[in-house]
């Protein structure tokens, strides 16, 4: 069947449904280890803090949306204790955010789902994992600047 849908499906549908399924795994993992709570947008703010400690207006920047709609977010991740706001050691008076200790455990269950699930498609796919790795690569190089960060639209 999934033969079928390769032939039937534009290249973009694949891209996305591979990327859908791939997304119900780890939120299955997640789920695994108690985490049940988050939304699709929490992933992309905990690996751009991840990064480096970022101000709410950077984070909004980074992420392509607006500043009303980071605070919102940030509110909902801080009472979830996944991002956590610390001082600013260049400007005493602005705050940082940072992962917080319920991010920190997300990124490490998410990190090695990761990790385990590219190792089961190359134990099925062989050398063809690496080849699909390169083409993805290749498509996100080849594309606007803006298409390295991750966004949340």
């Amino acid at each position: 069947m999934v033969e079928q849908m390769q032939e039937a499906l534009d290249f973009g549908i694949v891209l996305a449904l591979a990327y859908q399924t791939f997304v119900d795994e780890l939120h299955a993992e997640l789920a695994a280890h108690g985490i049940t709570d988050l939304r699709p947008s929490y992933g992309y703010v905990l690996r751009t803090l991840a990064e480096a400690p970022l101000n709410q207006r950077a984070l909004a920047h980074r992420l392509g949306v607006t500043d009303q709609a980071i605070a919102k977010l940030v509110a909902e991740m801080a009472r979830r204790k996944l991002v956590a706001r610390a001082p600013d050691p260049d400007d005493a008076r602005a705050r940082l955010l940072v992962v917080g200790p319920r991010g920190k455990d997300v990124l490490r269950i998410a990190h090695a789902f990761h990790g385990k699930f590219e190792r089961r498609l190359e134990r099925a796919l062989g050398d063809d994992v690496a080849t699909t790795r390169r083409v993805l690569e290749h498509v996100i190089g080849t594309g606007a600047p803006a298409a390295t960060r991750l966004r949340l639209v």
